[in-house]
């Protein structure tokens, strides 16, 4: 099974979301996360009532599950798999978008390939949650979800057992700590630049507003203002790596305070840029981190799978 690179940043979207929900069990914050936590999560066992709902009768027979997929020496089960596309079902129902059975099959195959990369990240970095924190976050799961009984029937509608639930979200904790260790590695001060820029759709309008804007004692601000009424084409502060379209960022670090670009052709459109500050260290917007920490997730998860040896088993 090929996997397509829209596909895949739609995953990582979706696994940043179902990863957010889980640190949230965990009491933790996921928004801006931030350094790597003092003492590491526990590891999980069920309260007695959490119990009873999610035990399943022991089997008589030690036949291996079936698998959907194996990602370096671990395997993803076929439940999990199945589990995993119902919820992905689920969300396409609720938000009332449409895809393709192959796309959701692709989509729910990635989260839980990004989800087992990043839990084998975290073993690697010697975290596995803890027995004791697996149990608060079940407790916690029961409770949000309305008690155990109800626990129970979303996971018996999922075809999960004590056993199998338990492990999926064991992986989620770990693979959500790894996340976070990847996104507190993205620094708080970067070089930035700031500066506004003229943009427009057209070629030659493009080449008369550079002529005109290139003129000593042009207003440039003033001129940027009849492209955008709103901001005057002000694109703030930024570090590397923030902005949409890579060769305006590039040309913006290469100016001086004042200079100003050539026509830089994006896929929007034609830019001029012009530079107002340049700082060598300036706190990161929030925005921006959060930004950057999306890449750095995605670069991570890119490169993991690279080296990742990834049997995709379904039938």
């Amino acid at each position: 099974m090929m996997f397509s690179r829209a596909n895949r940043s739609l995953a990582i979207l979706v696994l940043l979301a179902a990863l957010l929900l889980t640190a949230g069990c965990r009491g933790s914050s996921t928004a801006t996360p931030s350094n790597a936590p003092s003492q590491p999560p526990a590891q999980v066992s069920l309260t007695p009532a959490a119990e009873a709902t999610l035990t399943t009768a022991p089997t008589a027979t030690s036949t291996p599950e079936p698998l959907a997929a194996r990602v370096n020496a671990d395997g993803i089960r076929l439940a999990d798999y199945q589990a995993e596309l119902a919820q992905v079902q689920e969300a396409h129902q609720a938000l009332g978008t449409t895809s393709s059975p192959e796309e959701q099959s692709e989509l729910a195959m990635n989260n839980l390939i990004d989800t087992l990369l990043l839990a084998q990240g975290a073993a690697e970095n010697g975290f596995n949650p803890s027995e004791a924190e697996l149990q608060a976050a079940v407790d916690e799961l029961a409770q949000q979800v309305g008690g155990p009984q109800a626990l129970q029937d979303w996971a018996a509608r999922r075809g999960y057992g004590e056993t199998g639930f338990r492990d999926v979200l064991a992986r989620q904790m770990a693979a959500a700590w790894q996340r976070d260790q990847i996104a507190a590695a993205v620094p708080a001060e970067a070089e930035q630049v700031r500066a506004r820029q003229i943009l427009t759709i057209d070629a030659d309008v493009a080449q008369r507003a550079l002529q005109y804007v290139t003129i000593p004692g042009t207003n440039f601000a003033a001129y940027a203002y009849q492209y955008d009424l709103q901001t005057g084409g002000d694109l703030g502060w930024f570090p590397r790596g923030y902005l949409t379209q890579t060769a305006v960022e590039e040309a913006a670090f290469a100016l001086q305070p004042g200079e100003i670009s050539t026509v830089i052709e994006s896929e929007v459109g034609y830019h001029i840029v012009q530079v107002i500050a340049h700082e060598d260290a300036r706190a990161i917007s929030p925005d921006a981190r959060r930004v950057l920490q999306h890449k750095a997730l995605q670069s991570w998860l890119e490169s993991r799978r690279e080296a990742a040896q990834i049997e995709i088993l379904l039938p």
